[in-house]
C-alpha cells in the first residue's frame, strides 16, 4: 500500500508498519557481504540526524549539502534534513572543485556531508573560497583529514550529538509545520549547454509525482530495488522515494563500475537505469553470440527472435500470442532466456524504468525479447522526473516514451516543442530570475526544449532544440538520432557527431578497445599502442563500413562522411562528460579541435 505521508515523516510512518523488515542494504567491501538496515533502525538514524542538525543550529528551509556517492548515510541525512523542514542539496560524487564551490556559494550552504576521500579533499580545498561554509561531516571513517582541518567531524561524532534526541519536540513541531510549497531539494543540473542551474523541488511536487507514478506501474513492498544511478540525479531520487513509499527494500550500489557484480549478489526485481546500461548488456550478449559455437549461436538467436515476437509483437500490444508461439516462448523462457537472466542476476525481474536519453529501438526490442520489462520514460529535473512512461496495463510501442502521467498538462509550441504544466513541474530556478523567466511563459507553460508529438496516446521525442546542428549547407541534423543508431554496434563504445556549421557530418568514435584489439590480432594487423591501432587505415575502413550499413535509413546529407577513432574515452575529468555521462558538445568541439579540423581539411 502506498504511504502518502510527507517526506518529513515518511520513514517514521513506514517504521510503524514494517518494523524489523529490511529497508536498506549496502555492500560491506571489507567483508564482501551485504549488511541490512531495518525500517525501525532507519527511522532511529533519521531521528538522530534531525536532532543533531537542530543542535548544530540548522534552521527551517536552510540549505544542507550532501556530497557523496550512493551510501545509506546519505539517504539517512536526506530524511533527517526533511524532518526539520530544511533543504537537502545533493552534489554529484565526481563534482569538481569549481562545481562544488559554485553550488555552496550559490545556495549559501553552511554544512556539507562528504562521503569518501575525494569528496572530503575537494570540499576542504574550497573551504576558504566559500564564506558561508562552516563544517564538514565525513561519512567514511577511513578518510584522512588535513592536518590543518579544524572544522570537520566524522559521522560517528555527528551522531553522538543527536543520540539523546534532546530536540524531539522541536523536530516534531518542524515536521508538522511543513507546507506544500516548502523546498525539499535544490538539484543542480549537470550543465550540458551552459552554467549549472539549481532546480527547486517542493513537497507539492513529490506529493503529486509519487501517486501519479504509482497509478500506472506495478510496484509492491516485496520488490527489491537496486539503486545504481546517483541519488543526486532526479530519476534515482524520485524513483527511490516512490519505492520507499511502497515499503520496498533499497539495495544501495556504492561503486557504479561494480554494478554487474552487485546485480548477481542481490538479484533485484527492479532498477532504474539509463539506456547506456542496456547498451552494454546488449553488446555483451552480442559478443557472447558471436563467439559461441554454431548450435549454441542458433539457439540464442532463435530464443531472441521468439522472445521479440512474443513480447514485442503481441504482449506489449495487448494481444494474445498464438498457442505455437506461446509454447516456443515457454521453452526458451525456461532455458536460454532463464540462463541469460541468471547470468545478469535478473531472474527475479519485475520491471526496469529506463530514461535519461534516447533509447535505441534495437536495444528496447532486445531487452523485451529477453523477457525483461523495460519501462521507457521521459522526464527532467524540472518535472520531478517522470513526464511520461510505459503504463503497465496499456499498449506499449517501441520508440515511444509512454503515456503522460495524470495531472500533467501537455501542449506543443513552435517547432513542436513540448510544453508542460502541473503540480510536478518546478516553478523556478534557485536565485535565477532571468533564466526562470526565459523558461516559463505568461500562461505558466514550462518550455522543455525537447520536440515531440503524440500518437495514439503515446509521446514520441524527435529532437532536442538546443542540440540540433545546422550544416553550412543549411541542413538540420539531429546528432542523437545518429549516435543512438551507432552505439548498438559491438565495435563502437561512444560517439560524438560533428556537423554544426560544417559542410558535412563527421564523427568522433570511441571504439570498444578490447574487441577492436582482438579483431586486429585475428586479421594480422600489427600495433604497438591504441594510438597506432586507431590510426590504422584498415581499422578505420572496417568501422566506417559498419557505420555505412547502420546509417542507410538516413538522408544523404545526414550521413556521416568521415570518422576519427580516438585512443582514449571521453572523460569527466577533462570536462567532456556530465555527471550523468552525457557528452558536453562545446567541450568536445574545443578539446578535439585538431582532429575535427583534420576531418574537414581538403
Amino acid at each position: 500500500m502506498l504511504n502518502k505521508a510527507s517526506l518529513a515523516l515518511l520513514i517514521h510512518e513506514q517504521a510503524k508498519v514494517y518494523g524489523e523488515k529490511t529497508a536498506l542494504s549496502y555492500r560491506d567491501y571489507e567483508t564482501s557481504t551485504w549488511k541490512t538496515i531495518s525500517w525501525q533502525r532507519f527511522s532511529d538514524i533519521v531521528a538522530c540526524v534531525s536532532n543533531a542538525l537542530v543542535e548544530l543550529g540548522v534552521g527551517e528551509q536552510e540549505n544542507v549539502g550532501i556530497f557523496t556517492q550512493n551510501k545509506p548515510e546519505g539517504v539517512c541525512v536526506d530524511f533527517g534534513v526533511y524532518g526539520i523542514r530544511a533543504v537537502a542539496i545533493p552534489f554529484y560524487a565526481t563534482s569538481s572543485e569549481s562545481q562544488v564551490q559554485y553550488m555552496i556559494n550559490d545556495a549559501s550552504v553552511r554544512f556539507v556531508f562528504v562521503g569518501e576521500q575525494y569528496q572530503y579533499d575537494t570540499a576542504f580545498r574550497v573551504l576558504k573560497m566559500c564564506p558561508t561554509l562552516e563544517r564538514l561531516v565525513i561519512f567514511d571513517k577511513t578518510v584522512t583529514k588535513n592536518p590543518q582541518d579544524q572544522v570537520s567531524m566524522y559521522w560517528e561524532e555527528f551522531m553522538e550529538i543527536g543520540k539523546g534526541l534532546q530536540h524531539a519536540d522541536e523536530v516534531a513541531r518542524r515536521a508538522a509545520a511543513v507546507e506544500p510549497d516548502d523546498l525539499v531539494n535544490i538539484l543542480y543540473t549537470s550543465g550540458t549547454t551552459g552554467v549549472s542551474k539549481g532546480v527547486t523541488l517542493t513537497y507539492r511536487m513529490y506529493a503529486a509525482a509519487i501517486p501519479a507514478n504509482d497509478k500506472v506501474m506495478d510496484l509492491s513492498e516485496d520488490d527489491v530495488i537496486m539503486c545504481f544511478l546517483p541519488f543526486t540525479h532526479v530519476f534515482e531520487r524520485a524513483w527511490s522515494y516512490w519505492c520507499l513509499s511502497r515499503g520496498c527494500h533499497l539495495a544501495i550500489n556504492l561503486r557504479p563500475q561494480d554494478i554487474l557484480m552487485t546485480l548477481r549478489e542481490v538479484h533485484p526485481s527492479c532498477m532504474a537505469a539509463v539506456p547506456r546500461f542496456w547498451e552494454k548488456v546488449y553488446a555483451g550478449v552480442q559478443e557472447k553470440i558471436a563467439s559461441s559455437g554454431a548450435v549454441q549461436r542458433k539457439l540464442m538467436l532463435d530464443a531472441l527472435a521468439v522472445g521479440k515476437k512474443y513480447n514485442v509483437d503481441y504482449k506489449m500490444k495487448g494481444l494474445v500470442p498464438p498457442m505455437p508461439l506461446r509454447l516456443r516462448y515457454k521453452f526458451y523462457e525456461k532455458t536460454v532466456i532463464a540462463l541469460l537472466k541468471r547470468t545478469l542476476g535478473l531472474e527475479n525481474a519485475n520491471f526496469f524504468p529506463t530514461a535519461g536519453s534516447f533509447i535505441p529501438p534495437t536495444i528496447e526490442e532486445f531487452v523485451h525479447a529477453c523477457g525483461i520489462k523495460m519501462t521507457a520514460g521521459y522526464g527532467m529535473t524540472e518535472t520531478t522526473a517522470t513526464v511520461s512512461c510505459d503504463w503497465h496495463h496499456a499498449p506499449v510501442s517501441i520508440g515511444s516514451v509512454g503515456r503522460v502521467l495524470e495531472g500533467i498538462e501537455i501542449a506543443f509550441g513552435e517547432n513542436n516543442e513540448i510544453l508542460l504544466r502541473g503540480d510536478t513541474i518546478s516553478k523556478q530556478y534557485y536565485r535565477k530570475a532571468e533564466i526562470t523567466a526565459a523558461a516559463y511563459d505568461d500562461d505558466g507553460w514550462f518550455h522543455t526544449g525537447d520536440c515531440g508529438y503524440l500518437k495514439d496516446g503515446e509521446l514520441y521525442l524527435t529532437d532536442r532544440i538546443k542540440d540540433l546542428f545546422k550544416t553550412s549547407n543549411g541542413k538540420y541534423i539531429s546528432p542523437q538520432a545518429l549516435e543512438s543508431k551507432f552505439v548498438v554496434d559491438r565495435f563502437i563504445d561512444e560517439v560524438a557527431i560533428i556537423a554544426d556549421e560544417h559542410k558535412f557530418v563527421s564523427a568522433l568514435i570511441i571504439p570498444e578497445y578490447n574487441l577492436l584489439e582482438q579483431w586486429a590480432h585475428e586479421n594480422a594487423i600489427a600495433f604497438d599502442s591504441r594510438e597506432q591501432l586507431c590510426a590504422n587505415p584498415i581499422v578505420n575502413k572496417m568501422i566506417m563500413d559498419r557505420i555505412s550499413t547502420l546509417q542507410q535509413e538516413f538522408a544523404h546529407y545526414e550521413q556521416v562522411k568521415r570518422i576519427t577513432l580516438l585512443p582514449e574515452p571521453f572523460s569527466m575529468e577533462r570536462g567532456e562528460l556530465t555527471n550523468t555521462l552525457k557528452i558536453k558538445r562545446p567541450v568536445i568541439a574545443k578539446n578535439y579541435k585538431a582532429q575535427i579540423d583534420a576531418m574537414y581539411a581538403e
